[in-house]
């Protein structure tokens, strides 16, 4: 062995020696060093169903009157039909679309709906509406979750029950008959722009359609358009609308619609 080679392997094992003195200098993990115990999250109280709202919801209907909505046109209130604890859409000239007085940015809602058991038509005109994730002003299409009899009705799958329309084939078709309540449960996460009004994060939408993952976190391209490529337009929060599709066939009904604003824990 040369000295150079000796030299070296001295050096080696006086660090092989000098990281065992400090591992052993070092206490051992413990499970505690990876508790933490502070923010604590806030109480709330699950509903009695899936369907019932937990305790920090806003009710947004529940089935005595429209007082949570405005006409989407000119913000007078909403004139769709209330009986039996739901709400029908009234496709009567000039009544058109409707919208939330609140606006909202991230959130958790939940919103039932049914179509008529009698509907007509096929295609796009078989009960045709829209839950509008954000309604981010007059003329602009916003951000669409479809509704549609999907049961035994064929139509383009991106245009179909839960689709992000023309964004997002739903994952399965979760549909009911027509006549039977159907669910929504959506997790939105809005998008985020800068000053400039670039886009800083897209927006992010998950669905459970009657209990069922159709939507699994899909990243929208923008806003859901009818004719055309989709893009982000700036806005900061918005309300949600309900479409009053201008198809011919039976209106169809919405009950228990509730939603809860999802923030960040500090």
């Amino acid at each position: 062995m040369t000295r150079t080679q000796f030299s070296q392997l001295l050096a080696f094992a006086t660090l092989v020696t000098l990281a065992a003195s400090l591992s052993a200098q070092q206490p051992a993990p413990k499970p505690e060093d990876t508790e933490v115990w502070t923010p604590v999250p806030k109480i709330v109280t699950p509903g009695v169903t899936n369907e019932a709202p937990p305790s920090d919801a806003i009710i947004l209907f529940d089935g005595k009157n429209q007082d949570e909505w405005v006409s989407a046109q000119d913000k007078s209130p909403a004139k769709w039909v209330v009986h039996d604890g739901i709400f029908t859409v009234s496709k009567e000239r000039g009544v058109g679309n409707i919208e939330t007085k609140r606006t909202f940015k991230d959130y958790q809602l939940h919103i039932e709906w049914r179509i008529p058991e009698n509907i007509t038509g096929s295609g796009q005109a078989r009960g045709n509406s829209g839950v509008f994730l954000a309604s981010t002003g007059p003329g602009d299409d916003g951000y669409e979750l479809q509704v549609l009899d999907s049961y035994n009705n064929t139509t383009y799958v991106n245009g179909q029950a839960a689709s992000m329309y023309k964004q997002s084939i739903p994952l399965v078709n979760a549909n009911r008959k027509p006549g039977e309540w159907q669910s929504y449960d959506v997790v939105w996460t809005a998008p985020t722009f800068t000053d400039d009004g670039s886009l800083k994060t897209p927006a992010y939408v998950t669905v459970f359609f009657n209990g069922v993952l159709v939507q699994n976190h899909f990243e929208l391209k923008g806003q859901t358009l009818f004719i055309g490529k989709p893009f982000y337009k700036k806005y900061d929060r918005a309300p949600i609308k309900l479409q009053a599709h201008g198809d011919k066939s039976e209106p169809l009904s919405f009950r228990n619609i509730w939603v809860r604003e999802i923030k960040e824990i500090n």
